[in-house]
């Protein structure tokens, strides 16, 4: 029902479920927008460095830096029609978030809008991806994240990868700029059904050479995560798991751009704020206009 009684939509329900803070560009009501923007501030599972339910709104506020026009795409991000949820109602249990991601990226993918997710860790993932299972699949990180269950949980962000396949099945992963995997992980059976491709077969072969492996895997619908971990620390250092020898900036921008047009859902996962010196949190928001910008001039383009 949306908030005026009818049933159009699932505005009211959303409302339910998120307190009101907004992305700078983030001017459309619900029934007009055609992006979401949830905000997920969830760290319970974090391994080392916690404090990634504070990105969120680190990311809107680094995002007031940004012009709204983005002029290398000839798009006006505001006009692209964006709505700002705010934040999901904090939890300390992984499994209640989780179902509470899934619950609301239905309600905004049954609207016909697309969500996109800012972490949090990495385990909110799955409860979004659970709406997509005839979609593939891209990942930016420098974990497999593949492990069967960690500290307990088979939730735990270093889970989300497996967790990921349970969900899709064989060969609709793609994981870019691996370099750090568990000798657990490496020898389990499943390994070679997710494509791991690490951060030094991106710089060996080129990221466009990497852009067209992944589209020779025919995917016609993507849900798209960024672990910002995936990215060298010189560019992102705020981050829950820094890991050396990544991926740049401008490889996760074409990645980001080749793929924008058949995106169906976008996260932004793994910023540790309060280790960060501002770099980590606007470089996720620009991320974010990459994909809106990207996105909305492919739409344009078409007959």
């Amino acid at each position: 029902m949306g908030s005026n009684g009818q049933k159009e939509d699932h505005a009211s329900e959303l409302a339910g479920l998120f307190s009101l803070r907004k992305l700078p560009d983030a001017q459309s009501d619900y029934a007009s927008a055609r992006y979401v923007v949830l905000g997920v501030p969830f760290d319970n599972t974090s391994s080392y460095r916690r404090g990634s339910r504070f990105a969120p709104d680190a990311i809107r506020n680094a995002y007031w830096n940004l012009e709204s026009f983005e002029f290398h795409y000839g798009v006006n991000i505001p006009d692209a029609m964006i709505y700002d949820a705010g934040n999901l109602f904090e939890s300390e249990d992984v499994e209640e978030v989780i179902d509470s991601v899934e619950t609301a990226v239905r309600y905004v993918s049954a609207d016909g809008k697309v969500p996109i997710l800012l972490g949090g860790e990495h385990s909110i993932t799955v409860g979004a991806l659970r709406n997509f299972r005839d979609c593939g699949m891209i990942i930016v990180d420098a974990h497999s994240d593949f492990r069967d269950s960690y500290m307990g949980s088979r939730f735990n962000h270093a889970c989300v990868t497996r967790r990921a396949l349970e969900l899709l099945g064989p060969g609709r992963i793609v994981s870019v700029g691996t370099r750090s995997v568990s000798r657990e992980e490496f020898e389990s059976e499943e390994w070679k059904d997710v494509r791991f491709i690490t951060a030094d077969e991106v710089r060996e072969r080129g990221i466009r050479d990497v852009i067209g492996e992944i589209r020779s895997m025919g995917f016609r619908r993507v849900y798209f995560s960024i672990d910002m971990d995936g990215i060298d620390p010189a560019y992102a250092p705020g981050v829950g798991t820094p890991e050396p020898f990544g991926l740049t900036d401008r490889d996760v921008r074409e990645l980001i751009g080749a793929f924008a047009g058949i995106t169906v859902a976008f996260d932004i996962v793994e910023i540790t704020p309060v280790y960060d010196n501002g770099n980590t949190s606007v470089l996720a928001a620009k991320f974010i206009q990459e994909f809106i910008g990207q996105r909305e001039r492919k739409a344009s383009k078409k007959p």
